[in-house]
């Protein structure tokens, strides 16, 4: 039973990590430079728009999940091979800093800041005010969290392949 739980919780791991680092691969590499071509009101209405449509219960799911699979992935996998021990501890660092606390304290206030802003009462000035205090940090936290999300997958590859 314990084996089968073991297993069970690492392959949800790297699939849940996988997906994230999928997601925030897509976000980077599409989403976000292509909304960047709009003038002001559409960028900012765009991404109101993902940001309400995106919580859901399969994101949160698949996007928070992983901040505890992968502590109990490593902790399962604590008398394994050095290699997979700390190739799991370090993608649970990893996705718990780069993922987990940037998105709560860097990537949600600047949505909860452009969720609460009723843009069709702004002026042009301050909608190109918001979105000067919103695109910029928003993308640099999210390129943060795509490269621990990434890192993490590969990593649970790499414990992957020196599993016994």
């Amino acid at each position: 039973m314990e084996i089968n739980l073991k297993i069970f919780v690492l392959l949800l791991s790297i699939l849940f990590t996988g997906l994230t680092a999928g997601l925030c691969f897509t976000w980077s590499n599409s989403i976000t430079p292509g909304i960047g071509r709009l003038d002001n009101l559409g960028f900012l209405q765009s991404f109101q728009t993902m940001n309400r449509a995106i919580i859901n219960p399969s994101f949160l799911i698949v996007f928070f999940c992983p901040v505890i699979l992968l502590f109990i992935n490593a902790f399962t996998h604590r008398n394994a091979c050095p290699v997979t021990f700390w190739s799991f501890i370090l993608a649970a660092i990893l996705y718990f800093l780069g993922i987990g606390l940037i998105t709560v304290f860097k990537n949600v206030p600047l949505n909860e800041l452009l969720d609460k802003s009723i843009l069709e009462n702004l002026s042009r000035v301050e909608l190109e005010e918001l979105r000067a205090k919103f695109e910029q940090p928003w993308n640099r936290w999210h390129i943060q969290r795509t490269i621990a999300s990434f890192t993490s997958f590969a990593l649970l590859l790499i414990g992957l392949i020196y599993t016994k």
